[in-house]
């Protein structure tokens, strides 16, 4: 066995233990689990340990992370030697050579589903051979070697109680039923999620309609079908203003052009939206702030504590205050205190992530700071990229007056119409919107909103007060040691050994920056048939250019 090898997999309660634990919880008079997923995964998030280990817990292992080294050439053969090591791995773990024995494979699972000792819900297949799996990579933190192939979901019939409006960080109004409850798949629902306006005209849904349920995945419940959609019933009136009744502001909601989301126009000035910044700003996937949870933060901010990140920052000087409030004592407010001070120093993609700017995910916020490193680095640019409205002009196009010019040259900016886009155009920003959509993965959509929000003054407000409370760490990507480590690489034309894809993982994984268009900035130009005009505008700069041939033997050289 490998001097350090990490095994991964999950650990599961078996119908027949759950039966029991649920059995001991009713005599103990205590709190019954609604599936074993459930109890499991509860049982896992136990503070005290010895709860945890009191619990009838199982593990399969389904595959390995951290390794010293990895003694087999494929997935089966790996598991096989797993297995051997004493670790229980499942024993519908086949090989197969063929999609229609993985589809024939699929349907015998699915066949022995009601009769196995444990709930599952789909069976996954994985690219066997290892030397693949690491050529395919991945995508964020899902594998493009694997695929989850998810069994037909349990449906049930139950009645729309209700409807209410959420309102999201972003302003987006999201219409959720409220159910009359019903068991679906071993748990017992009470909400669903409509989606948007379009969604419930598609339904025809209105409260009191009976409707069909599932659990897609057999986690998240949806509506697929209205059984009454034809009863004469009047229909249900989509909000136009932002809900007040629903922690909304009042203002004016609409649908962009192009867009099925109705959204609140009142931005920050919403509570909603504010709220849900914050939740999002301390979520896992951002700072994940541990003890500053939802209920958490609703009461700071109604007490007028917590108005915008930077104030997550300044709870220190509110401790006797908080110790005031109910449930919270020395060690507790101590303990959020000390996880807060903790994220002074936070990792800028997460950050940026966490801030909440449109279309700005934690992948975008990851691909753009490779680029950028630091935060400011990017406003820069991001600044840069915006085009003002077109000017109020009364009559025919003038040049500015000599006291306006003299004032812009004194300020040092350089203005001029565009003849295209009819907007006044900052000198520089077609540079820096093509220096953003360079980036391997980000869109004009992603650039609109990056620039939209540099230049809102109160975004920026936040912005400056949060970097006052708060020093982000460079980004810093691992990398092995390449000849093109740090360099910019454009992948062009028709790459006939390996996809595109493929072909930006590995430029990753030797430290280089994979972008989708050729500037005077990009280091190296991988040519394959077809190439055109990117390759034209290599030429055209001197820009190094190879064929595929010699990007495989830089990628293995590299080992």
């Amino acid at each position: 066995m490998p001097a350090i090898f990490e095994i991964r997999g999950e650990v599961y309660m078996s119908k027949a233990d759950f039966a029991a634990l649920n059995a001991a919880q009713a005599e103990a008079d205590a709190k019954l689990f609604a599936n074993p997923r459930n109890a499991a995964a509860g049982s896992l998030r136990q503070k005290d340990a010895s709860v945890t280990a009191s619990r009838p817990l199982r593990f399969f292992a389904h595959g390995w992370g951290a390794a010293s080294d990895v003694p087999a050439s494929t997935q089966f053969e790996m598991m096989q030697r797993i297995a051997s090591w004493g670790v229980p791995v499942s024993p519908l773990l086949m090989r197969c050579t063929s999609i229609e024995e993985l589809l024939t494979h699929y349907r015998s699972i699915r066949g022995q589903r009601p009769d196995l000792p444990y709930d599952i819900d789909g069976v996954v297949y994985k690219v066997d051979s290892l030397e693949w799996q690491q050529r395919l990579g991945f995508v964020a933190k899902a594998p493009r070697w694997g695929l989850a192939h998810k069994f037909p979901a349990e449906q049930a019939e139950t009645v729309i109680e209700a409807i209410d409006i959420q309102v999201g960080r972003t302003g987006k109004l999201t219409p959720v039923g409220r159910l009359k409850p019903v068991l679906v798949g071993g748990v017992t629902v009470t909400n669903v999620t409509l989606h948007n306006r379009d969604e419930i005209g598609r339904l025809g849904l209105r409260v009191g309609d009976r409707v069909i349920l599932q659990r897609a995945g057999d986690v998240i419940p949806q509506v697929v079908d209205n059984l009454t959609r034809e009863e004469p019933r009047e229909p249900y009136q989509f909000p136009d203003h932002c809900p007040k009744e629903y922690g909304g502001c009042g203002s004016e909601a609409v649908a962009e052009e192009g867009e099925v989301d109705v959204r609140c126009t009142g931005g920050l000035i919403c509570p909603a939206q504010r709220t849900e910044r914050l939740k999002h700003f301390v979520s896992r996937g951002a700072l994940d702030i541990e003890g500053l949870g939802e209920k958490t933060i609703d009461e700071f901010f109604a007490l007028g504590w917590l108005e915008s990140p930077a104030d997550i920052f300044r709870l220190k000087d509110r401790r006797a205050d908080i110790l005031t409030r109910e449930g919270w004592q020395d060690k507790s407010v101590d303990n959020l205190l000390t996880a807060v001070e903790n994220k002074r120093s936070p990792d800028a993609a997460r950050l940026l992530f966490g801030l909440g700017i449109r279309h700005v995910g934690a992948v975008t916020a990851r691909d753009l700071l490779k680029r950028f490193v630091t935060l400011p680095a990017l406003r820069e640019v991001a600044e840069r990229s915006h085009s003002a409205p077109p000017p109020f002009v009364p009559s025919e196009v003038e040049g500015p007056s000599p006291s306006e010019a003299e004032a812009e040259q004194a300020q040092g900016v350089s203005t001029s119409l565009d003849t295209n886009g009819g907007g006044l155009v900052v000198e520089g920003a077609e540079e820096a919107r093509a220096e953003l959509l360079a980036i391997d993965g980000i869109g004009p959509a992603v650039v609109e909103a990056l620039s939209d929000f540099f230049h809102e003054s109160h975004n920026v407000a936040v912005w400056e007060d949060l970097l006052s409370e708060v020093s982000p760490l460079p980004y810093i990507v691992e990398t092995r040691d390449s000849p093109v480590a740090g360099k910019t690489v454009v992948f062009t034309g028709k790459l006939e050994t390996m996809s595109r894809d493929e072909a930006k993982a590995q430029a990753e994984a030797l430290g280089a920056r994979s972008a989708g268009s050729v500037s005077a900035k990009t280091d190296l130009v991988v040519a394959g048939p077809g190439a055109g005009s990117k390759l034209k505008q290599a030429e055209k700069l001197g820009i190094a250019v190879i064929d595929e041939a010699g990007w495989a033997e830089i990628v293995k050289a590299a080992g």
